[in-house]
């Protein structure tokens, strides 16, 4: 009889690949890494001699994280023809029509089918719609290698649960949910995931069901969070601070705690555009999750809408008027900007004429240019007519309001505190959140 997959790995007689070595795929290489041979492949060469130097180009991870690591890590296809399991970790955009970008997706796919044997495993870390892994990833795998699945090969699907920045729920204390093509299969893939995951597994029914579970996730999560930005909008017409509701609100013991603010990056603001995506095709248009989309994608207007309003109530013409927006990323105390819907209040200012100046501490103003054409300024000047802070990053949460005041054009500033924090301690200038 011959030896599992499981136990080949580690007896170390096989390698396992993590393909896709972003803010996903890096941190499950290195755990995998400090138990069995990994070999971890990127497309970018330049990350990937980053990581040879124990540097993580998401800024996910300290150096130490890199120690006692058994890895190899590539940009070489060759690299992967001795891997026998391979796991997917590259990311699922929309693109500008919001449809599913399934490009880096499928372009892995070859990239493994191109390594594939008879007997290896393939496991999908990526978020898709169901039917994806099966319908669109499987046939390019069996078109690069020959092979048949499921007899020649298996596949199963594992979503990724990390989050950016949160340092508390990590790969090891989050239960992982695994499935497989068959009995078997999904027995050797949980075994394997096991091996890094100290919360350990859920085992799935169905690829299909996996996929699912992972992307009603951040749907729901977006759907309760466009419920409350839409109520934010009600209570701004109502002269009601949205915080003071939500605070008074959350005493009952099954309301659910959500804010209101921007919801951008590579997860909530995109993954219910797959949902819909494979709603449509399947004959069903949905309603609340695209009207939950349409909310929380306006949000960065309606910001910039309401603090011009504010300019031109202080009889101030608003072609004349400066703005200084502080935070660029798509969350707080991360570096990523994909998909960061500050951006849109900036596009609204400009459609005004009004100068707009963006800083942030952890976000490149280089890939900032490259990705929406506006750098980051270096020195702020002390003549803006408004402070938007639109990301919580811990840099921030210390100022005081002397320290606003001292960045405004004259004592009519105003200061847009878009998720609240400094509510509360703000008591000569003009002050409005969400």
């Amino acid at each position: 009889m011959s030896k599992s997959i499981y136990n080949s790995l580690l007896d170390g007689e096989s390698k396992l690949a993590v393909i896709g070595l972003g803010y996903v795929g890096l941190p499950i290489a290195l755990e995998f890494a400090k138990k069995i041979k990994v070999v971890g492949f990127d497309i970018n060469e330049s990350r990937v001699e980053m990581m040879r130097n124990k540097i993580d180009p998401s800024n996910e991870l300290e150096a130490t994280a890199f120690d006692g690591c058994d890895i190899l890590f590539t940009s070489d296809l060759e690299d992967l023809k001795d891997v026998n399991f391979f796991v997917v970790a590259v990311p699922t955009p929309i693109d500008d029509a919001k449809m599913p970008n399934l490009k880096p997706l499928l372009s892995a796919s070859a990239t493994v089918g191109k390594a594939l044997k008879k007997g290896d495993y393939v496991v999908f870390e990526s978020t898709v719609y169901p039917g994806c892994t099966e319908e669109d990833c499987i046939p390019v795998l069996e078109a690069e290698s020959g092979l048949s699945f499921p007899d020649d090969f298996k596949v199963g699907y594992s979503p990724e649960r990390i989050n950016p920045g949160d340092k508390k729920h990590t790969l090891q204390n989050v239960i992982k949910v695994v499935s497989g093509c068959s009995e078997e299969s999904l027995d050797q893939i949980a075994k394997v995931y096991e091996l890094v995951v100290g919360a350990g597994v859920h085992r799935a029914s169905s690829i299909k069901v996996a996929e699912a579970a992972k992307i009603i996730e951040n749907t729901q999560r977006d759907v309760n969070i466009a419920l409350i930005n839409e109520l934010s909008i009600i209570f701004n017409k109502l002269g009601i601070n949205t915080f003071d509701v939500l605070e008074a609100a959350g005493t009952k013991w099954n309301f659910l705690n959500f804010s209101p603010g921007l919801v951008g990056g590579h997860c909530i603001g995109v993954d219910p555009y797959y949902l819909t995506h494979k709603a449509k095709q399947a004959g069903y248009h949905s309603k609340v999750i695209n009207s939950g989309r349409y909310v929380n994608d306006s949000m960065g207007f309606y910001i910039a809408k309401q603090t011009v309003k504010k300019i031109l109530a202080k009889g101030k013409h608003i072609q004349d008027a400066r703005v200084l927006v502080m935070g660029a990323t798509f969350k707080e105390d991360v570096s990523d900007i994909r998909n960061s819907k500050v951006i849109d209040i900036i596009t609204e200012f400009n459609s005004f004429q009004v100068a707009v100046d963006l800083v942030d501490p952890h976000a490149s103003s280089e890939e900032m240019h490259e990705e929406y054409g506006v750098g980051l300024t270096q020195t702020p000047s002390n003549d803006y007519d408004a402070v938007i802070v639109a990301v919580n990053h811990a840099e921030y949460k210390d100022l005081i309001e002397s320290d606003f005041e001292k960045m405004m054009k004259d004592d009519q500033g105003i200061l847009v505190d878009v998720k609240g924090i400094f509510k509360g301690k703000i008591h000569n200038m003009e002050y409005w959140s969400l």
